[in-house]
This record gives C-alpha cells, sequence and structure tokens, in this order.
C-alpha cells in the first residue's frame, strides 16, 4: 500500500483473507459544521466558537432532547480538506525536534479513513442546532455523529503519554 493516498480515490483494496475484512464502509454525515474558522491552521481552537447544524432528513426534532444537561460534548467528524495520508511513521507536524511515530501514535489529520474525533464545549442546544466551543473542525466539516461526553467514559487510572505531546498541545487549547 502506498504511504500517500488521494482522500477522495482509493488506489487498492486493504488486505483480506477472511470474512468480512476489507468491506466497504459507507458513512452519511449527519450535519455540518457551521461558522468557526474557515482555513485549517493548528492552535487556539479554545477560543473557537461554530454551530453543528444536523440534518432534519436524517434525524427527529427530538433527537438532541436532554442533551442540553451535558457541558461537553464528543464529536466524530470527516476531515473533509485533508489531501493525503499517512500510513507509516513521521515526525509530528513535520517538526524534526519531536520523534517519529506512526500515523496510529499521532492524532494527524492525515489518516487513511480521514476521520477525526474532538471533545469540546456544549454552548448551547436549538432543535437541531448545537453551538459549541472548541470543537477543532472547520466550516463545512462533515459531522459522522455527536455524543455527550461521560466523565466515567473516559481513562481510568493515570493517563501515560510522551514529552513531546505536551510540547506539541503547548499552544494548542
Amino acid at each position: 500500500m502506498s504511504t500517500e493516498t488521494s482522500s477522495n480515490v482509493s488506489t487498492q483494496s486493504p488486505p483480506s483473507t477472511h470474512g468480512a475484512e476489507g468491506t466497504q464502509i459507507t458513512l452519511v454525515p449527519i450535519g455540518y459544521v457551521r461558522g468557526g474558522r474557515r482555513e485549517v491552521r493548528d492552535g487556539r481552537w479554545d477560543q473557537e466558537t461554530a454551530r453543528i447544524v444536523l440534518d432534519a432528513d436524517l434525524l427527529e426534532p427530538s433527537a438532541t432532547h436532554g442533551l442540553v444537561a451535558f457541558s461537553h460534548l464528543e464529536v466524530i467528524f470527516h476531515f473533509h480538506k485533508s489531501t493525503r495520508a499517512r500510513s507509516g511513521a513521521a515526525h509530528p507536524r513535520s517538526n524534526p525536534h519531536w520523534p517519529r511515530v506512526g500515523v496510529l501514535a499521532d492524532r494527524t489529520q492525515h489518516r487513511l479513513n480521514h476521520l477525526g474525533v474532538s471533545r469540546c464545549e456544549l454552548v448551547a442546544v436549538d432543535g437541531l442546532e448545537l453551538t459549541v466551543r472548541g470543537l477543532d473542525a472547520v466550516d463545512g466539516t462533515p459531522v459522522l455523529d455527536v455524543k455527550p461526553y461521560f466523565e466515567e467514559y473516559g481513562p481510568r487510572g493515570q493517563v501515560r503519554e510522551p514529552a513531546w505531546t505536551r510540547q506539541l498541545m503547548a499552544g494548542y487549547s
């Protein structure tokens, strides 16, 4: 499999040895990010306020009932502006001072499936429109799912991470 692939073109099927492995999956956006940043750039996402406008053709108005009781959300989205994908190792953000790590040890947007997961603050709920703060997705980003954040689903025990991640995140939020 090549290291760089286009997000719109599949040049090779994943290896499959048995069963449903290699099966294609189709995801349909349940909404889109509106407002906030228009261009992709790292850092200071905590200052960004945006709306997630959910699709009324897919979700009933009652889909957001009870959501206002939560302070934070987990949002799964598609990095629709990413034009390449990594399948191996690289320096995070191309910084040679940080170690080369595999794509699965990095939170890069340049992933094979271009999926992003972000935790953000829920500011308001107005029907099928959610106002959020700190969502690291740009205007027009397809939203695949929204879940309330439960503290009990957070990590159990002490969290371990390398020092370079603290340096990377220093100016991020």
